[in-house]
């Protein structure tokens, strides 16, 4: 997959199958949408080609949004569904006020060359989301491409939407959550030194800075997870809360990697959520606290040993 962030690089294609969205959590349901870009690409010998925006255009405006994805992430995701080239296009204010006529004049027609478009039936595009399905259908006698709406798409009944899925993860549903997006949710940061309390009960953590500041993190509590440090992958359990069992601080995000015991400061983990254990406690000692976290990790023990990937 070729990434570009630049229109005026993008180079000239023979047949280009387009989306665009800001395919926050690049989940199940647009999982359906990228398939079908690149199954038409490959039966036209053509190529798949999906656009994207950075900043966020909600966060462009100035409202608080929890990223389901860092823009590095979503890279990830988009690179492993087999798609040909991403276009980031940085979302500005000309491109914020920029009419959905021109945005498919400028961006779909003269910057990918789109033949066919295909679209989630929720997509808007243009200042003011003004383009749509609808939108395209009516002026597609202007157009020299056509344009294929991909329907609501259900999971047991239940339509996937990444506000579903920030709503589960707020919830520490993290099932419900991985689940609709079809692998597991990740959070990635920088090591740094904390109070090394945990190492006195047995229990040393590695203390995360998400690398986002607008990425979402789950409810508090604990979690069973699988952990990316470089080129290895291991198993532990995630603290998320403000530790009520020790004192109140600004909220922590505390790492315990199983049968590991090396320095790691200011190397970045990469962290999956596998399965919520349970919420935050106040207990009234640390010899409690650390009896706590002995059935916590036996739970964590188990869940890592029933885990599957959820995104091949």
């Amino acid at each position: 997959m070729q990434v570009i962030t630049n229109p005026q690089e993008f180079p000239r294609l023979t047949y280009s199958v387009v989306s665009s969205g800001t395919f926050d959590g690049v989940h199940r349901g647009h999982q359906k949408i990228l398939n079908r870009l690149v199954d038409i690409a490959q039966k036209n010998n053509g190529q798949s080609v999906v656009i994207t925006f950075s900043p966020h255009p909600r966060i462009y405006f100035g409202e608080k949004v929890f990223l389901l994805n860092t823009l590095e992430e979503k890279i990830k995701l988009f690179a492993k569904t087999g798609i040909d080239y991403l276009l980031v296009l940085p979302f500005d204010k000309t491109l914020a006020n920029l009419e959905a006529k021109a945005f498919v004049e400028q961006i779909y027609i003269k910057t990918t060359q789109a033949k066919k478009l295909v679209i989630g039936y929720d997509h808007h595009f243009g200042k003011n989301r003004q383009g749509n399905f609808e939108f395209l259908k009516k002026n597609i006698h202007q157009y020299p491409f056509e344009i294929e709406e991909i329907t609501a798409q259900d999971v047991e009944e239940v339509v996937i939407s990444s506000t579903k899925i920030r709503k589960a993860l707020l919830a520490g549903d993290i099932r419900t959550a991985n689940l609709y997006l079809g692998y597991p949710y990740t959070l990635s940061g920088k090591v740094v030194q904390g109070d090394q309390l945990g190492r006195t009960i047995g229990y040393p953590t590695a203390n995360l800075i998400l690398s986002d500041e607008n990425k979402l993190i789950p409810a508090d509590g604990i979690y069973a997870v699988k952990l990316h440090l470089k080129d290895e992958i291991f198993g532990g359990m995630l603290y998320i809360g403000n530790r009520p069992s020790l004192t109140n601080n600004e909220k922590r995000i505390e790492v315990n990697i199983f049968d590991f015991d090396e320095d790691i400061y200011g190397e970045i983990l990469e962290v999956e959520f596998l399965d919520f254990i349970r919420p935050d406690a106040k207990l009234e000692s640390l010899e409690a606290l650390k009896e706590r976290l002995l059935q916590d990790k036996l739970e964590a023990l188990k869940i890592l040993e029933k885990s599957v990937p959820l995104l091949k």
